[in-house]
């Protein structure tokens, strides 16, 4: 296309959204919704991921001492675990600090547990897990074996949160995939309409650049070009909304820090997700202004044919 055709295409460009502006805004305001939506699922499933990783880190296996065992007997055990390869660290909890753990978490009602016998709290050891071993079919294994050593009397692990541990993220993918799909779909046929609208508002103008031979690319150009920048439009919009939504929830995280310890602070979608919004937005915005332009015009030739 010639530099002079390029001046023409952009000066349409500009003519038609000057022209049609508020049924622009419109479908660039219901993209930037989809988006929203879809970035939201981005956002949530980002954090949930991070939240599931530091939960993760503090799943371990905790394994009861008998209490006939010897101090050299523990030591010598404590060194067999940590020589495993799944095992990243191990912490020794002896009879006495788990009696006065236990008073501290008790706080004011610890004299409840006067007149107890603090062999009721045996002595353990606390084994947390390498990142690669932290799943069911790891963990259970190990329990097993750990299980067979002498001087361990129980071993105790969150088995049925380690085998869900994944689940919620992978739903919430599913559910982010498929209501996207459903929203693009949506807003596919949205931006249809209003090229259709924009086709109609310049229906003479069209029938004149057919009549002196203009080329169907050069036509649909403009509108092409006019769906890019309603697509870019809804991206930029649905950015700027998840950025607000991200610093009203900043606070909220913060006030309930016992239950999302582990998320110490909102993270926000990186550059790739980011520009992920952008290019879908650019993308279904272009892909829906040619689809429907070209399913439009076949439409109109075929009716003017047997007029």
């Amino acid at each position: 296309m010639r530099w002079s055709l390029v001046g023409f295409v952009l000066r349409r460009v500009r003519s038609s959204l000057r022209q049609l502006l508020w049924s622009h805004l419109l479908t660039a305001g219901i993209m930037a919704m989809t988006l929203f939506v879809f970035g939201g699922f981005m956002l949530l499933e980002t954090n949930l991921q991070k939240l599931l990783k530091g939960w993760g880190d503090q799943i371990q296996i905790t394994a009861y001492l008998s209490n006939d065992m010897a101090a050299d007997d523990v030591r010598d055990l404590i060194q067999r675990v940590q020589a495993m390869a799944e095992v990243e660290r191990v912490r020794h909890t002896s009879q006495e600090q788990a009696w006065r753990d236990f008073q501290a978490a008790l706080g004011t009602q610890s004299g409840l547990l006067d007149g107890l016998p603090r062999e009721v709290l045996p002595a353990s050891i606390d084994i947390s897990l390498r990142p690669s071993y932290r799943d069911g079919p790891t963990v259970e294994p190990l329990a097993e074996r750990l299980n067979k050593e002498n001087g361990i009397a129980s071993v105790e692990y969150p088995q049925e949160w380690i085998e869900r541990l994944g689940l919620i993220v992978l739903v919430l993918e599913w559910i982010k995939w498929i209501l996207a799909g459903v929203l693009f779909i949506a807003t596919f046929f949205i931006v249809g309409s209003t090229i259709k609208l924009a086709v109609l508002a310049r229906q003479d103008e069209v029938e004149i650049m057919q009549l002196i031979g203009a080329s169907e690319e050069l036509i649909q150009a403009p509108f092409v070009i006019e769906g890019m920048i309603q697509g870019l439009a809804g991206g930029a919009l649905a950015i700027a909304g998840l950025g607000v939504a991200y610093a009203l929830l900043q606070s909220e995280v913060a006030k309930m820090a016992g239950l999302f310890a582990p998320l110490d602070e909102l993270r926000f979608l990186n550059l790739t997700s980011l520009g992920l919004l952008l290019g879908t937005g650019w993308l279904l915005g272009a892909v829906g202004s040619l689809v429907s332009l070209r399913r439009f015009l076949r439409t109109w030739h075929a009716s003017s044919a047997r007029a």
